[in-house]
């Protein structure tokens, strides 16, 4: 899996390294914060990747049927 822009896993490091010191009162420095980035990365990453597919395929079937149903309404009565 590709990975996430340079500016997204800083954020992520960094909500990973508050949670950690807020929640566990542990410090966590760069390489344990880049070790459980990685690690949530290869463990979740492919069921969050597949799961955001899911709902766009869900999204865009109702905005078909919702066109479909709009192309039909501008038919005329012979």
């Amino acid at each position: 899996m590709e990975g996430l822009r340079d500016e997204d896993k800083k954020k992520i490091m960094e909500e990973i390294h508050y949670f950690f010191k807020e929640e566990h009162n542990l410090d966590l420095g760069y390489i344990g914060q880049e070790d459980v980035y990685n690690f949530f990365m290869e463990t979740i990453g492919d069921y969050v990747y597949n799961a955001a597919l899911d709902d766009a395929r869900k999204f865009y079937k109702r905005q078909w049927e919702n066109a479909e149903s709009d192309f039909y309404a501008l038919y005329k009565d012979n």
